[in-house]
């Protein structure tokens, strides 16, 4: 059975109010263990660490050489970073220098 659009939707807002109710990073790493892959997660991690090498000024080239991830998914994070209208990345940067502030 194919789920639709509105399903898929509603699910992933479910997940997004999952992801909220942890209290701390421990219990974010405990949930994350158990909902994704290894795979998954190194995804995840990885693509966070390139958004974040991205705004210290490192150039794709660098990032790719020091992460080992390719330079088609510095790319694709940049493109989320700089031009997609969800802003996510951004977002939690923002949020994250105001933390260390």
């Amino acid at each position: 059975m194919r789920l639709d659009r509105t399903t898929k939707e509603r699910d992933f807002n479910a997940l997004c109010e999952a992801l909220l109710a942890a209290k701390d990073a421990g219990e974010m790493a405990r949930f994350l263990t158990d909902l994704t892959t290894p795979g998954e997660r190194d995804a995840l991690a990885e693509r966070w660490r390139v958004a974040q090498l991205l705004e210290a000024g490192r150039s794709y080239r660098e990032i790719s050489a020091e992460t080992g991830v390719s330079t088609t998914t510095v790319t694709r994070v940049a493109r989320f970073l700089a031009q997609e209208p969800h802003q996510g990345y951004r977002l939690i940067l923002d949020r994250m220098k105001e933390k260390t502030r």
